[in-house]
């Protein structure tokens, strides 16, 4: 094939979800005249994980105290809806339920109580009279109120971000997909699907559940791979879309970076049910149907899968005989909300969860970015990336300013 040089930018952005938008966003509003371009493999912005998620603006109680995930979140959290407000983007701040269920769930409800407390957050125990008074059809022991939470449509807030880049000149490219990174001694050549070679002074990837691959063009990530973990979500018909007037979560199992089944009004006026946390077979594999045997081997001969796949055996088997049964699905649900019923489960996109884990078998929980002489590359962006974008962005530009500036 030959290739046709097309265009020089200053900066070229890799992925046009919600960390790259905002990067990019932040970018050219903080240096005027600098030739920003975003790159994006599909059609649409906002695609993949950022499209396709729960919509939650967390307020950041999980994450481990003085972690880069626990400082995003909190800022991330005031700053989106700051951010809807200045742009008239549709959010709304219900709170969020953390509900026990067991009596073994108590202690653990008790140290999410500490963290929150650790990381800033207004958070209230309520009491299982008065779970039922706010929440009369939930179950529960008691719960950690969490009012911060809310809900929003982050490809709304993606496809705004990208509004407000092109009003800044920047430059917005989908259907491209990048096939190779050639980093020189004063440029980066970047390579795309279509024919064309771009030149780029720097280069910043927020590629999702690809960033090992473009950094491994680059000579990084040697030692983690991106492991896709697949969301499924089931939409509660129009008779329950007033069930529940905060976001209801289960109490999650701290050894896992996922946090269980949960029920969610979302913005749309419908209420969804999940996600669980099942083993994709290809890196956009929203469905058992979706099969790349490219993406299996790659997964399959990376040790730290092997080591991943071996210690959590039995809940990658419940979590897969849950993805099977509806009727094992429904049971999560019905630990906090009983009267649910098969019927009410309908149908709603999956998402992908794009998990990096490293050679030894350790399931990467905090924000991971690494870099080069001339690129920076988000290695790991699971949730609350969406809630974090603009810190996030912030904090790459920060990089970009001090490592790019002298060159």
């Amino acid at each position: 094939m030959n290739f046709e040089r097309v265009a020089d930018f200053d900066i070229v952005v890799i992925g046009g979800g919600i960390v790259g938008l905002s990067t990019a966003m932040q970018l050219s509003q903080r240096f005027p005249g600098l030739t920003v371009a975003v790159l994006e493999k599909e059609p649409m912005l906002a695609s993949h994980q950022t499209g396709r998620n729960s919509g939650v603006i967390h307020a950041g109680v999980y994450y481990e105290p003085g972690s880069l995930k626990a400082k995003f979140c909190r800022e991330g959290s005031a700053a989106t809806m700051q951010f809807c407000k200045d742009y008239g983007i549709r959010f709304e701040q219900r709170g969020k339920m953390l509900v026990a269920t067991s009596p073994e769930e108590l202690p653990r409800m008790e140290k999410l109580h500490e963290r929150a407390v650790s990381n800033g957050l207004d958070v209230h125990r309520i009491s299982t009279a008065e779970l039922t008074e706010r929440e009369p059809h939930i179950a529960g022991l008691g719960a950690l109120f969490i009012p911060a939470s809310g809900i929003v449509d982050y490809g709304e807030v993606t496809r705004c971000m990208g509004e407000l880049l092109i009003e800044a000149d920047g430059t917005i490219m989908t259907d491209v997909e990048v096939t190779r990174i050639d980093e020189q001694a004063d440029s980066v050549e970047i390579t795309l699907d279509t024919g064309m070679l771009l030149s780029a002074r720097h280069v910043i990837v927020c590629a999702g559940v690809n960033a090992d691959r473009l950094a491994r063009m680059c000579g990084l990530a040697k030692d983690i791979a991106i492991v896709p973990f697949r969301g499924e979500y089931f939409r509660l018909g129009a008779d329950k879309s007033h069930i529940v007037k905060h976001l209801i979560y289960p109490i999650p199992e701290p050894s896992l970076p996922f946090l269980g089944v949960h029920l969610t009004p979302m913005i749309g006026g419908f209420v969804t049910v999940g996600p669980n946390a099942v083993l994709a077979f290809a890196r956009n594999g929203y469905s058992f149907g979706n099969i790349s045997p490219t993406d299996l081997w790659e997964m399959v001969r990376f040790p730290g899968f092997r080591h991943v796949m071996a210690s959590n055996m039995r809940y990658g088997l419940g979590e897969m005989a849950n993805s099977l049964s509806r009727r094992r699905y429904l049971a999560l649900c019905q630990r906090y909300c009983p009267e649910l019923e098969q019927a009410d489960l309908h149908p709603h996109p999956a998402g992908i969860r794009a998990q990096a884990i490293s050679r030894d078998g350790r399931l990467l929980h905090d924000f991971l970015i690494e870099r080069t002489a001339r690129t920076v590359h988000v290695l790991n962006a699971p949730s609350p990336a969406a809630t974090s974008a603009l810190p996030i962005g912030k904090h790459i530009a920060d990089i970009a300013e001090a490592h790019f500036g002298r060159s």
